[in-house]
């Protein structure tokens, strides 16, 4: 089987979960068929049964400042591109909104089913017009017309299905549920104390810890606003870059300046740090949190306790699917939020149930290696990518054998 993934994220240009999951995922597809990889990048690499391809160049400029929307076409002629270079392929799998039409593209051209990973959805998310100005009710109609064309969906938690069943109205039963995985070879146990004091960290504190991008969904604010009520004794790492927009990094600055000037032990890494380093962060971390206001399945909580450090997440999307309550961490009830200033219904209830949890393990460090443990033990038993892989490849038998049935 040839198999065309398309994502915007693909290594070494990762910045969110999206990306992660490609890479994983491609490693072990490769194993079972043939696959080509279409990115966004400077990528082109060629393995025995791998080849990647990144697009570089776009028919339009980036230089014409005076078209408000430039950003946007220059995403979308990049799909013409991507499709342009996959000639071949048995099915194509796309991942984001980001590389849905040349998704479409190449299911005409090729005749071959389009089936698409919903990591997240765009009407979900209507922050996202700081980022895309209006460019962002165009990316909203390219999802809902990819997922009405699409052959076969997969989501990524049981919540997302519903979501995007009842999002955009498609059928129930073209859609499928395969969680993300791990490499818990890779993201296992992983001490170093000198590369803690490099970054400001002292090894003999606990610390709680936030990875994860600047922007409204991961609900950085919320957690520096709960960081007041954490135990002074604590530091807090924040280890937050590529802000979406410079709105919201300057925001996110005065909150951390506010926060400095009331504690001390806030340590501010703005830098996506190399997975290298991050999973010594996890493994050293007393806590893990995960105030995410939006979070289709939240992979970056698999990779926490996959290091043994217990989560203390919101309780959306995929995440109740990851923690066990009262066992590998704790859930705390977000009431809905807000779409005009992208804020919980109540935040200050949110923030203190969320500082009391978090202090519940700063507090007893034989609890958070118990869950911990606990946390590890539920990632090995499931949510390995060689599993997960193999899932994605039968799904992709079912989905050709009914394409071709409805074409004969």
């Amino acid at each position: 089987m040839k198999i065309a993934l398309f994502t915007n994220e693909f290594p070494p240009n990762i910045y969110g979960g999206a990306g992660v999951h490609i890479d994983f995922l491609s490693q072990e597809l490769a194993k079972l068929g043939d696959v080509e990889v279409r990115c966004f990048g400077n990528q082109e690499e060629h393995l025995k049964s791998m080849n990647v391809l990144g697009i570089q160049s776009s028919l339009t400029k980036m230089e014409d400042e005076t078209n408000p929307h430039i950003k946007m076409f220059h995403n979308l002629s990049k799909n013409v591109e991507m499709s342009q270079h996959t000639m071949q392929a048995d099915v194509v799998h796309c991942h984001t909104w980001y590389t849905h039409l040349a998704g479409i593209f190449s299911r005409e051209l090729l005749q071959i089913p389009l089936i698409l990973t919903t990591h997240s959805l765009e009407t979900h998310r209507p922050w996202k017009v700081e980022q895309l100005g209006n460019g962002y009710f165009l990316s909203r109609w390219i999802e809902n017309h990819a997922y009405n064309t699409a052959d076969g969906v997969i989501a990524v938690s049981q919540q997302m299905k519903t979501d995007v069943v009842e999002a955009y109205g498609i059928n129930p039963e073209k859609v499928t549920v395969i969680h993300n995985g791990i490499d818990p070879e890779f993201y296992k146990p992983t001490f170093d104390n000198q590369l803690l004091e490099e970054l400001g960290i002292n090894p003999t504190i606990p610390f709680v810890l936030f990875v994860g991008r600047i922007t409204r969904q991961k609900g950085i604010s919320q957690l520096i606003s709960a960081a007041k009520y954490f135990n002074a004794t604590c530091q807090i790492v924040l280890c937050a870059g590529a802000p979406d927009t410079p709105e919201i990094a300057k925001e996110t600055e005065e909150l951390i300046a506010d926060l400095k000037s009331q504690r001390d032990g806030i340590i501010l890494i703005s830098e996506m740090l190399p997975r290298e380093k991050v999973k010594v962060l996890y493994s050293h971390a007393r806590v893990f949190a995960c105030p995410s206001l939006y979070e289709p399945f939240g992979i970056i909580n698999l990779e926490a306790l996959s290091c043994e450090t217990p989560v203390v997440g919101s309780a959306v999307g995929g995440i109740p699917e990851i923690i066990q309550e009262g066992k590998t961490g704790y859930l705390i009830e977000l009431e809905s939020v807000s779409r005009t200033d992208f804020n919980p219904k109540n935040p200050e209830a949110f923030q203190k149930n969320f500082a009391a949890k978090v202090n519940l393990l700063l507090d007893d460090e034989n609890l958070a290696n118990q869950m911990g443990k606990a946390g590890r033990e539920r990632v090995l038993e499931k949510f390995s990518w060689e599993s997960i892989a193999k899932t994605t490849f039968n799904y992709y038998e079912k989905v050709i054998s009914q394409f071709e049935k409805e074409k004969a």
